[in-house]
């Protein structure tokens, strides 16, 4: 709640106009009890309204803050800007799966990775080589690097039942 006597040319003032706040242009007061109250309000429309003493109870006048502050919990901002930087790390590492596991993929395994199964679109492959070439490898390197760059949501590995 706000008094009249708290008015002053430039305040934002809540309460005059039922939807928005408005900026107060100039006062003019009519005795103690009455003043007319010249507005901008936020579509830069000028207007004016006599107010009375009654009508402090629905008037509240909004501090004037900066439009950006620094007093949030630097704790927090570090998380998002490091779950950001992690988010947009394929961009500048272009082999981000293989330098985030725990494998050395063999030199064939990496060139039908990044060069051979991720340029091309859609992204559907069949992946088959002889026993032993490193599919297994092949297929998680393109599924982790894929999830990286959150161009696949679901994935369906098949493969026959014996090697289940």
């Amino acid at each position: 709640m706000a008094k009249l006597d708290d008015l002053r040319p430039h305040a934002v003032v809540r309460g005059v106009l039922p939807d928005a706040a408005v900026t107060v242009v100039s006062i003019q007061w009519f005795g103690s009890a009455a003043l007319e109250l010249t507005y901008k309000d936020p579509s830069g429309r000028v207007g004016n309204v006599l107010l009375y003493r009654d009508d402090e109870p629905r008037l509240e006048i909004v501090e004037a803050g900066r439009p950006w502050s620094f007093d949030g919990d630097g704790a927090l901002f570090r998380l998002v800007s490091e779950a950001h930087r992690i988010r947009l790390a394929y961009l500048f590492d272009p082999l981000l799966a293989v330098h985030t596991s725990l494998l050395e993929p063999l030199p064939h395994q990496i060139t039908g990775v990044y060069e051979a199964m991720l340029p091309r679109q859609p992204l559907r492959f069949l992946l088959a080589d002889d026993p032993g070439a490193g599919k297994t490898i092949m297929a998680g390197l393109l599924i982790k690097e894929l999830l990286v760059r959150g161009d696949v949501q679901r994935c369906l590995v098949v493969c026959p039942g014996n090697l289940v």
